[in-house]
């Protein structure tokens, strides 16, 4: 099990942004932005067909074409059809996120995590991207934030159609590795507790970063680094707080959070160190986590990340973090 093999690097790419997440971006802003990734030499990049009802995947397939397949990791999800027949993007039920993809294409999403579905899903995203095949397969959002009280039925749908059919293709050489892509602890601690089917690893959004982190380490990390199940951590920024953003849990940031962040900015600035630095090295430090995979839709954004990965941070910041409880005792940090 495990997906470090796969990945040719700690820092991926991660690519709902190119979606049209929160708002419209220009066709050759989104390639940019990949060529810039590929410029500073990240080789793993994740989408899914959430994202912009395809938008995302078909800009990355495009952006990506004429490169040497072997050169680069790839993951996508399933659990979310595109179909033919369009709708308004505003009319859409996102749980807690919102209309966060209300700029993407008006094509209905169809939620279905059957093996039926999960086939299909691969065989769309394949032909979005114009690949012909896929390292990572994630099984997206069966959690809270999308489902409400009725997320167990969703994951229990999931368990029984796409865990396995994965599974399956996992076995017979079709993709690389499958895991579970959610913004939620808990069904990656149920999954943990099955018997069957295995995962090889998880993309967690949102749960392992600077500002939270807590929950993630009273089983989850530790429990998947003894099963040998990796975690790519998704959202290291918090949505956009911990990069120079307003926005947390992809809305606008409440007041003790932009306190909790105007603090970490200070001490960050006291010993010269980017917060977005601290962010990333953060999410890193957990010996579970094998990547973390920050979005972008402009060039100087990826250049940013490139920099703050080879920044040096003192451990008197990490320190000083720890004393004033802005973060947890038991958390990793990177060696100075």
């Amino acid at each position: 099990m495990g997906i470090k093999s796969l990945l040719p690097g700690a820092l991926g790419f991660g690519t709902a942004p190119l979606g049209n997440m929160f708002r419209a971006v220009p066709e050759e802003e989104a390639a940019a932005t990949v060529d810039a990734a590929w410029e500073q030499g990240v080789r793993y990049f994740d989408t899914a067909p959430f994202y912009g009802a395809g938008l995302s995947e078909i800009r990355l397939g495009a952006a990506l074409a004429g490169r040497p397949r072997e050169d680069y990791a790839l993951s996508t999800k399933v659990g979310r059809l595109v179909l033919e027949e369009t709708e308004d993007p505003n009319s859409r039920d996102l749980g807690e996120k919102g209309g966060i993809f209300t700029h993407g294409r008006p094509n209905r999403i169809r939620n279905d995590y059957s093996a039926d579905a999960t086939l299909r899903s691969i065989q769309d995203s394949l032909d979005r991207l114009k690949t012909d095949r896929l390292d990572i397969v994630w099984v997206h959002d069966v959690a809270q934030d999308f489902y409400g009280d009725e997320w167990i039925a969703a994951y229990e749908s999931a368990r029984t159609g796409a865990f396995r059919t994965l599974t399956r293709l996992r076995e017979e050489g079709v993709i690389g590795a499958w895991g579970l892509g959610v913004n939620k602890v808990e069904p990656l601690e149920m999954t943990l507790d099955l018997d069957e089917p295995t995962p090889d690893a998880f993309l967690l959004a949102g749960r392992y970063t600077l500002l939270d982190h807590d929950r993630a380490l009273q089983r989850l990390l530790p429990d998947a680094a003894a099963q040998g199940v990796d975690i790519v951590v998704g959202g290291p920024y918090s949505s956009g707080i911990l990069a120079g953003g307003s926005t947390f849990e992809y809305q606008q940031a409440p007041a003790a959070i932009i306190t909790k962040v105007e603090r970490i900015r200070e001490l960050a600035a006291g010993h010269g160190v980017s917060v977005k630095a601290a962010a990333l090295q953060f999410a890193l430090a957990a010996p579970a986590v094998v990547s973390a995979i920050p979005g972008a839709t402009r060039p100087s954004r990826v250049r940013e990340d490139r920099a703050a990965l080879d920044e040096r941070i003192p451990a008197a910041f990490w320190d000083g973090l720890r004393e004033e409880g802005l973060i947890s005792p038991d958390a990793p940090v990177p060696a100075a």
